[in-house]
């Protein structure tokens, strides 16, 4: 499940030294023709962070049901071509192979 902070303006905030890399699936395309100048003509993808959809700028070409990870904060304005760029979310890579369900214990058996 991915962790996302609250939206603040980019002036408010702060570089950080500890970026966390996130592990989110790839929901659709998002297709916006009015934004502003500095997003160029940067890609966007909507994400399934656990149960919420959030917009990520899309880095590395992934399609619907690719596995990425994704950085945020400044990480996410540096990878996605700049700091200043206006990205809170960026995704970075595709994960070749991933279970979601992996290491989750079986659910308890109703029998007894």
């Amino acid at each position: 499940m991915c962790r996302l902070r609250p939206w603040v303006p980019a002036s408010a905030l702060q570089p950080q030294e500890d970026t966390d890399m996130l592990i989110c699936k790839v929901v659709k395309p998002l297709v916006s023709t009015n934004r502003i100048a500095d997003f160029e003509h940067k890609h966007l993808q909507v994400v399934l962070d656990g149960s919420t959809q959030t917009v990520a700028v899309d880095a590395v070409g992934c399609i619907p049901g690719d596995w990425v990870i994704c950085v945020g904060s400044s990480a996410a304005r540096e990878a996605a071509g700049s700091k200043s760029y206006p990205s809170d979310l960026t995704i970075v890579g595709i994960i070749d192979h991933w279970d979601p369900d992996a290491g989750k214990l079986p659910a308890a058996s109703g029998g007894g």
